[in-house]
């Protein structure tokens, strides 16, 4: 089995549009949420979101081929060319990797619902014609989730595997395992993979809110996603991507990249529970944990920092603490746990791919996120679990585990490792 390792990073959020952008709005603890810019959301009951701003993506895309794309595929496209940058591995043209052989490199990609809002805007156009069925030839291309991966092994020449993973909110997850076992199995040398989302439509905000999963603080946004507080009330809708640059190790070694992290080990595992809600004893999520750190030959008493799945909603912050507790036993006390959804929202597909990143920042920079807006205890939690509240804490971070949780009971959980040669 061939170590991997991170030589690459891209971010795009609601708190930085690149990775130093977000390095630093983790550090400060920012909030992301701001009243809805993007449609008129004023007849809706949640009429706020984490929205990407001041975000022009033909920084790095080709402004003929920005008509053509979704957003969710732009927000792909920029992140992955932020992170191949970072790898030192584009090519002079942008458009080929150099030190790559084609044939052994790919992408897996995640989105949860991919190009809704180009759905979305074609069944409007449609609605109010005459019933003539003029489609825009795009439309599908557009739409369908494995673009994402479609269009960035396009641009590079990946021939390698490429393709979409989409199991909810644990999708980015299970693309970045996919991706690192094919370099673990020797099937590839280099993979990017991450998950990109950017859904904050009508259709979205109108149907997660008939499922009452959204806060409605409409009086005051910046402080409506707060994981763990005993007034939560639902989750910040975000949208945004993540990109990671996987390497073997040899490969990142033979031609003197920067290595950011190791990956340590992962899982997944199901609740086979509930269609939307998790299961009250944490049972699926707890297995995904303690089966990523024996896959990763690790103790939970090796642990640092677990960025949790965290969303913001009564039954599911819940449910992740007894989960955690569960796995780790009495070495839970001794590590720091946050939700960086605080401050980003919930990206939905692209949560793994941008709550890895702040993990191998975490390890990078020796610091721990915070959960930002507590305000008052929750008493079904456990007082003594230091859920790192308001304010970042310096610490150097070793070991750090993602955890990613979907609709249909689906979990992952990905170790990440300070790299030691």
């Amino acid at each position: 089995m061939k170590r991997v390792v991170i030589t690459g990073i891209g971010a795009l959020t609601a708190i930085g549009n690149s990775v130093p952008e977000y390095l630093e709005g983790l550090r400060n603890g920012r909030s992301g949420a701001t009243p809805i810019t993007q449609f008129d959301a004023d007849k809706f009951k949640t009429q706020f979101a984490c929205e990407v701003q001041d975000w022009d993506p033909t920084q790095r895309v080709d402004k003929r081929e920005a008509r053509r794309q979704d957003r969710y595929t732009l927000m792909a496209l920029y992140t992955a060319d932020e992170a191949l940058e970072m790898a030192g591995l584009l090519g002079e043209d942008r458009q080929t990797l150099a030190s790559v052989d084609p044939d052994r490199a790919g992408c897996i990609w995640a989105s949860g619902i991919g190009g809704l809002r180009s759905l979305e805007e074609q069944i409007e156009i449609f609605d109010g014609g005459d019933g003539t069925p003029r489609y825009n030839p795009f439309m599908i291309p557009r739409m369908i989730a494995n673009m994402g991966a479609g269009h960035i092994s396009m641009r590079y020449n990946l021939r390698g595997p490429s393709y979409a993973t989409v199991s909810a909110c644990a999708s980015g997850g299970h693309a970045l395992a996919s991706a690192a076992d094919d370099i673990r199995l020797g099937r590839a040398d280099v993979m990017v993979t991450g998950g990109s989302e950017a859904v904050i439509t009508k259709v979205a905000i109108g149907g997660f809110n008939s499922m009452k999963a959204l806060s409605t603080r409409n009086d005051n946004p910046a402080e409506a996603s707060r994981p763990y507080d005993a007034d939560r009330d639902g989750f910040v809708l975000g949208e945004g991507a993540g990109a990671l640059v996987l390497e073997s190790l040899e490969h990142a070694q033979a031609r003197g990249a920067t290595i950011l992290a190791e990956i340590g080990g992962y899982a997944a595992s199901s609740d086979a529970y509930h269609i939307s809600a998790p299961h009250p004893d944490g049972t699926g999520a707890k297995m995904a944990m303690l089966n990523a750190m024996k896959d990763a030959g690790l103790s939970p008493e090796q642990v640092d920092y677990i960025n949790t799945h965290g969303t913001s909603t009564p039954l599911g912050d819940t449910a992740e603490l007894k989960a955690i507790q569960l796995a780790f036993g009495e070495a839970v006390y001794d590590l720091n746990i946050s939700s960086t959804k605080s401050m980003t929202g919930h990206l939905l597909g692209a949560a793994a791919a941008i709550e890895s990143i702040a993990c191998v920042l975490a390890i990078q920079h020796n610091f721990i996120p915070p959960t930002i807006n507590h305000f008052t205890d929750d008493p079904e939690i456990d007082p003594r679990l230091n859920l790192t509240f308001n304010k970042a804490v310096e610490k150097p971070v070793r070991v750090a585990l993602s955890n990613t949780f979907g609709f249909g009971g689906h979990n992952s959980a990905t170790i990440f490792k300070r790299f030691a040669d």
